[in-house]
């Protein structure tokens, strides 16, 4: 039996679409048709009921699927255990990141771990939150590092590192005195928030619902897409905003802007995210352990 058979079966499985396997695979659909039914003839039976527009397994294709699971992740261990034996280090490892994260935190990380691993090509995405997150569902990446928490009972779900968000206003401003800012204090300003999914978004929210607040209540003349455009909006006299206080070294030093925090503090964690079923590679682990190592390090 081909590998390749099995190998297109189980991404087909696992995401229980022809086209959706198809764009993973890098085939055309008809080709992965041909796989399957190829592998239905070895068996002699069908491994997908299609109905509707629709396909689920049938009780023989689960059976393949326990055993593909098997198969796929020996045959990986097999392959990866060679090229560590070899001491062959080349590959590609693709990596998402939300905004916050990519911006602010991983061109250190990446520095760090391409200088150890040159021959290592590291492909990066980026995302908001909720995105990077559907990213790793879809096995579209191989490891996710975001800035809100992720319930998806399919996926790994780990912190990374703790992060305070503060209150940035501009030098001039009203606040900028203050040495903390209460959840009240924000109500009679223009407040400028994060775009829906993005994860710095999602633990304000949290942070108002928790003090009596909805973030319909406060001022909001308009969304960014990013902590540099935000910053800048501040800077501009704009309005205020909370960002993360990784993303304030430069324009607190120079003046430009004003950081306070929150009472009580706005804290949050970066988690890392991956599959639970997918089998890991060797480069996946020495990322991911290089990544560990760089958060704990780097951890305030």
């Amino acid at each position: 039996m081909s590998d390749r058979r099995l190998q297109v079966f189980h991404t087909v499985a696992s995401v229980l679409s022809f086209t959706k396997a198809a764009e993973l695979l890098h085939m055309t659909q008809p080709a992965v048709t041909h796989q399957i039914r190829q592998l239905e003839t070895d068996f002699n039976t069908r491994l997908f009921d299609r109905k509707n527009n629709r396909i689920s397994l049938t009780r023989a294709g689960e059976e393949v699927l326990k055993y593909a699971d098997q198969i796929i992740g020996l045959y990986g261990d097999m392959h990866e255990s060679v090229k560590s034996l070899t001491g062959d280090t080349s590959g590609l490892v693709t990596l998402g990141a939300s905004t916050t994260i990519a911006e602010y935190m991983l061109p250190g990380l990446l520095g760090d771990f391409q200088t150890n691993f040159p021959d290592v090509q590291v492909r990066l995405k980026v995302a908001n939150t909720d995105a990077i997150v559907n990213m790793v569902a879809d096995n579209t990446i191989d490891l996710g590092i975001v800035e809100g928490e992720v319930n998806n009972q399919y996926l790994l779900v780990e912190a990374c590192q703790a992060d305070e968000l503060r209150v940035i206003v501009p030098p001039n401003h009203v606040l900028a005195k203050q040495s903390v800012i209460k959840p009240a204090d924000l109500v009679d300003h223009p407040f400028i928030f994060r775009e829906d999914g993005s994860g710095t978004r999602s633990v304000i929210a949290s942070f108002l619902a928790t003090h009596g607040l909805h973030e319909d209540q406060l001022n909001q003349p308009f969304e960014l897409g990013s902590t540099e455009a935000i910053k800048g909006a501040v800077q501009a006299g704009m309005g205020i905003s909370i960002v993360s206080a990784t993303a304030l070294v430069k324009e607190v030093k120079l003046g430009q802007l004003v950081s306070i925090p929150t009472a009580p503090p706005v804290l949050r964690t970066f988690y890392f995210v991956r599959q639970k079923q997918k089998f890991s590679t060797y480069l996946m682990d020495e990322l991911f352990q290089f990544a560990q190592h760089y958060c704990s390090s780097h951890s305030s």
